[in-house]
């Protein structure tokens, strides 16, 4: 799952990176509201974590262009804790608001519980046929047997699970993966599909030749 962290300050920015990527998130950052934006336009990300007082462009108007674009759930944070701060941020399109300081693990539930909503998940579990997901303790079971798998493995597995019924392409892999170079990327994908199919079986997870990877809905 990948997450774009647009935030000024370096110390906070580093943190708060540190604490996602340690809950297995891909994060992708920005020191700006002006790079915040182009990256939230051109590349794709699960959830936006946004600061307010931001150089460039700030997060209020950097919010309202997104919002005329696209609809990816959005938390802010922020030290301004005031109603009218809070409002003014959810009204203008964010999904959910956070006030500095905060918890790390809340952080990651808040984040956690936006990915659902925007995937339709209702809980911290995915189910398909045989398989279940545990989202929030990254666990993956197979008839109720406990299977291991790598970070980045367990990170394609989830990616292509939430999205069970549609076909994924190489390009959102490897943004999710956070891997730029495209041969590497390659070569280190058909690795993970190859694992996973070993460990959940082939007709888990489908190539779709020319098109992505799909587990069907009903696998």
């Amino acid at each position: 799952m990948k997450l774009l962290v647009i935030e000024d300050d370096d110390d906070v920015r580093a943190t708060i990176v540190r604490t996602l990527s340690e809950a297995g998130f891909s994060v992708d950052v920005a020191d700006n509201g002006t790079e915040g934006l182009y990256r939230a336009l051109h590349w794709n990300h699960e959830v936006i974590l946004l600061d307010v007082m931001l150089p460039g462009l700030n997060g209020w108007d950097l919010l309202a262009s997104l919002r005329e674009v696209k609809t990816t759930p959005v938390l802010m944070l922020t030290a301004e804790g005031e109603l009218e701060d809070r409002l003014q941020g959810l009204n203008g399109g964010a999904d959910d608001y956070l006030v500095k300081p905060y918890e790390p693990r809340e952080l990651v539930a808040r984040v956690r519980a936006l990915a659902r909503r925007a995937t339709g998940q209702v809980k911290n579990e995915i189910r398909i046929g045989s398989v279940r997901i545990d989202t929030a303790s990254r666990s993956v079971f197979k008839d109720e047997q406990a299977v291991k798998f790598t970070k980045a493995q367990y990170t394609v597995l989830e990616y292509l699970a939430s999205r069970a019924g549609a076909v994924v392409t190489r390009e959102d892999l490897c943004e999710t993966l956070g891997i730029e170079n495209e041969e590497e990327f390659s070569n280190v994908l058909n690795v993970h599909i190859y694992n996973i199919r070993k460990r959940l079986g082939r007709d888990f997870l489908q190539n779709k030749r020319g098109q992505g990877f799909i587990i069907p809905a009903d696998a």
